[in-house]
């Protein structure tokens, strides 16, 4: 099962994506997150009393409500720590970012007037189904409700400009996420699922999630000591090597491209680009 927001004639929903068919469930509870904390069972159940409507007339939405905390890992894939010059951390490295820097799926992302650095960065996010503090790593996984696509993308010169990297990761509608979350219980093993970005249809990244320095419960164990997670809450676990800034010579994305992250089993993220309008 898969799980979204979306708008419909200029009115917004969310509900379940059932094969190529969307269940609106907002008037049965009004928010998605209450929806995830209700469980996929009682979701799919509500879906079975909706007349559905078809995915193609739907304008896809950041799966992700407004009161949701996004928490983005940094540097947590070995390869793409080196490719950096960095020492591998004891911890993890967080950030925060808004959903106003976000866009859905077949959206277009924004490149910055004020720079030509606006960098790739593909990733694969984890959805909070279970509110928790002080989760131990053994019991992270069944806080989980599902797995999302995130091009998390940044503006690299506003990311050096201090040690604080909040600003080359926070320009409206640099990045994208979804198109749906796929519930947890879909997924066999995380660690088997693959990571692959394309630019215009070429490869520039890709990467097993087994190669993650922090696995998903370590975060979840992590993040929980300092923050109570809760449902609809989103953690994207870091990018792989193969960053446009790391090129010789350096690749970044311009106005007309094309950008799509791909999870195995989870879904395609497809957005294009666009310059910004000042």
């Amino acid at each position: 099962m898969r799980l979204a927001r979306y708008t419909v004639q200029g009115q917004e929903h969310w509900g379940l994506i059932i094969e190529n068919q969307a269940h609106a469930l907002d008037a049965v509870w009004p928010s998605m997150t209450q929806g995830i904390a209700a469980g996929w069972a009682a979701m799919a159940e509500a879906a079975r009393q909706v007349a559905p409507i078809p995915t193609d007339a739907l304008t896809w939405l950041p799966p992700v409500q407004p009161q949701s905390k996004i928490l983005c890992v940094g540097l947590n894939y070995g390869k793409h720590v080196k490719e950096t010059g960095r020492d591998q951390a004891a911890h993890p490295s967080l950030f925060l970012r808004h959903i106003d820097s976000f866009v859905g799926h077949q959206d277009a992302i924004v490149k910055p007037a004020c720079s030509e650095q606006f960098d790739f960065e593909g990733e694969l996010c984890v959805v909070i189904g279970r509110e928790g503090r002080h989760i131990a790593a053994a019991d992270a996984m069944s806080h989980v409700a599902g797995y999302t696509c995130m091009a998390e993308n940044s503006v690299r010169d506003f990311q050096k400009h201090t040690a604080q990297v909040t600003a080359g990761k926070n320009f409206d509608r640099s990045g994208a996420l979804g198109p749906w979350i796929t519930a947890a219980g879909a997924i066999a093993e995380v660690s088997a699922l693959r990571l692959t970005t394309r630019l215009n249809g070429n490869v520039v990244q890709d990467a097993s999630l087994s190669e993650l320095i922090f696995p998903i419960p370590e975060l979840i164990a992590y993040i929980s000591t300092f923050c109570v997670l809760r449902p609809g809450d989103i953690i994207a676990t870091g990018t792989p090597e193969g960053i446009g800034s790391r090129r010789t010579p350096p690749l970044f994305m311009k106005a007309g491209d094309r950008l799509e992250v791909e999870v195995s089993d989870v879904a395609t993220l497809s957005t294009r680009v666009i310059d910004e309008t000042v």
